[in-house]
């Protein structure tokens, strides 16, 4: 049975010693250009907390209003520190495959500007949850648009999931909210 808490950024956590949700052989991908060049994606780390503070504090009313409701994220109190050991939980997961953080970045990685959350399903009839989001100067902008347009792709052609669902997108965060648990919770 999977086992669940939640991390600093309110996202639900796989408690160690819980059955894996991804095949064992599976192996994340490490980068994943976006179509056009100048960007990417790839797993985050807590050396990108330099980059990722200013991101999420820069857009955190407006992460507030997607976020806030599920996971309690961004805080307006969230402290450099907070988010440096969130990061930290984030590399550990990602190297244990419990959910993944992708940090979207120029090419010369001299900015964070969104990152794309691959978790476990907390809500029944799903078999992984997937979300993004962009800083604030990007919203409505042909990078937004091509990582909208690259993440369910990427998902269907990359990860082994066969209901993925994709929270703000085809579902409203409210409506996830009212769905039942996964049962594996």
């Amino acid at each position: 049975m999977r086992g669940k808490s939640r991390g600093a950024d309110g996202r639900a956590l796989l408690r160690s010693g819980a059955m894996s949700w991804l095949p064992d052989d599976f192996v994340h991908p490490v980068l994943v250009p976006l179509p056009g060049g100048g960007h990417h994606l790839r797993p985050i780390r807590e050396a990108d907390t330099p980059l990722d503070y200013p991101a999420v504090m820069g857009s955190r009313e407006r992460l507030w209003t997607i976020f806030g409701p599920a996971w309690g994220w961004p805080a307006a109190t969230m402290t450099y520190e907070a988010d440096q050991a969130d990061l930290l939980r984030h590399e550990k997961e990602i190297a244990a495959h419990q959910s993944f953080n992708y940090a979207l970045f120029d090419a010369a990685e001299t900015a964070l500007l969104g990152c794309v959350y691959i978790d476990p399903p907390e809500k029944a009839d799903a078999d992984g949850e997937i979300s993004w989001w962009v800083v604030d100067e990007l919203v409505g902008s042909k990078v937004e648009q091509a990582l909208d347009a690259l993440v369910p792709q990427w998902i269907a052609a990359d990860w082994p999931f066969e209901q993925p669902r994709f929270l703000g997108r085809e579902i409203s965060w409210s409506d996830w909210l009212a769905l039942p648990e996964h049962p594996d919770t």
